[in-house]
């Protein structure tokens, strides 16, 4: 790593309401900021009391971070998710408009997302104080609500349609006004490209695991799982789709075992639809992991599965493939770049062919092993002390 003097960086999470989990952009800035904070950078975050929360459950502490606390309610229903959304984008704003103008002069502010109540605090920022360097995470578009890939269909529209135009909004002002942008795979650096800004100050963060982290796990003596899948439950990741998936693998196995780790709006809707196909004995819901205990259970599975209906990435197959894991999605372009290999590949969204791809890993020992080696392979690529390096070091080309 070059040698920079430290850097005051400027986190806003304000977008997070607690319902979805650890999302991409979340786990992001958590890994960056941790290590940057340990490098002598000085952090300032400033978070919803959920996004406070899980900071706290992932263990970002350091005397070089400081929390301020934008927003103290929750939702518990969710039609009121619109209006704590707008509340929380105006209260960001007043915010921002209160602080006192930044003394260090290399200052950035971070927005985690690309939602409003990150975005918007992060563009006044930038344009009521000049010498701040605006860095803004865009990790995901979100597809057109009447295309195929779209997950908003019949009554769901208007959601859809909403949160269509109002990221279509922040992407002009972000692609206008933004010094730098973070996206998570290739396919999404040209769309941020102008005149102002190269390629070179377009980030394709990609994510990173902790290479060190599975070495510390013994593999268990027998594995418990066939396969498992990791990440929010929501319907771009596909975990509705994922039953589907197993009960054609369990008409292949009938004991066929699946592990589902994680947390999300989803849950009832999920757990519903392993009950009503019968395949309570085959597949367990393990609910929210992280550490030691997410190790363990990636070990005690063959397969890790990933059928993301629409993504720009999806970092968590990777910590199975950190664990020697081979992995299954289906053929999205963002994966071309993301997973090249390690992972097959299904034609989209053929769930019985995606079955196939899993009993093919599990029946053909050799293509396991390629496959397997393949996955380790690529997954040293993604070690966060590496990745924050790096763009660490592009963040200060800023300056």
């Amino acid at each position: 790593m070059k040698a920079h003097s430290p850097l005051s960086i400027r986190i806003i999470d304000n977008a997070c309401y607690g319902k979805e989990g650890l999302t991409g952009g979340d786990r992001i800035f958590i890994e960056l900021a941790r290590r940057w904070a340990q490098q002598g950078n000085k952090i300032s975050i400033f978070a919803s009391r959920d996004g406070y929360n899980i900071c706290m459950r992932e263990n970002l502490k350091h005397e070089n971070i400081e929390y301020s606390i934008w927003w103290e309610r929750g939702v518990s229903r969710p039609m009121a998710v619109p209006l704590s959304y707008l509340a929380r984008s105006l209260v960001g704003i007043v915010k921002v408009l209160m602080m006192k103008e930044q003394k260090e002069q290399k200052s950035i502010v971070y927005s985690a997302s690309d939602f409003w109540p990150d975005s918007l605090p992060g563009l006044i920022m930038k344009l009521k104080d000049r010498k701040v360097k605006w860095v803004a995470g865009f990790y995901l578009f979100t597809p057109r609500p009447w295309s195929k890939e779209s997950v908003f269909k019949g009554k769901y529209l208007w959601r859809g349609l909403a949160s269509y135009i109002g990221q279509l909004l922040v992407y002009r002002l972000i692609k206008r006004y933004a010094d730098m942008v973070f996206v998570t795979s290739e396919p999404d650096v040209e769309k941020f490209i102008t005149k102002n800004r190269d390629r070179n100050r377009v980030i394709a963060v990609r994510g990173g695991v902790d290479t060190r982290l599975p070495t510390s796990v013994p593999e268990p003596r027998e594995k418990s799982y066939d396969a498992v899948f990791i990440g929010r439950f929501h319907s771009q990741k596909g975990v509705l789709e994922l039953v589907d998936i197993w009960r054609y693998v369990c008409e292949w196995k009938k004991d066929a075992k699946l592990a589902i780790v994680g947390l999300g709006p989803l849950e009832a809707q999920l757990g519903d639809k392993i009950a009503i196909s019968g395949l309570q004995d085959n597949i367990s819901i393990l609910g929210y992991q992280d550490g030691i205990p997410k190790i363990q259970t990636c070990k005690s599975s063959r397969v890790v599965l990933h059928p993301a209906i629409y993504d720009s990435g999806g970092m968590a197959a990777c910590e199975a493939m950190a664990c020697g894991l081979p992995g299954v999605s289906f053929d999205l372009k963002a994966l071309e770049t993301y997973y090249p290999k390690g992972m097959l590949k299904t034609p989209c969204f053929d769930s019985k062919e995606f079955a196939q791809n899993i009993i093919r890993l599990l029946e053909d020992e050799g293509l396991y092993k390629k496959t397997q080696r393949d996955a380790l392979d690529w997954s040293r690529e993604w070690d966060w002390d590496k990745r924050a390096e790096k763009i660490l070091d592009a963040v200060n080309s800023l300056f």
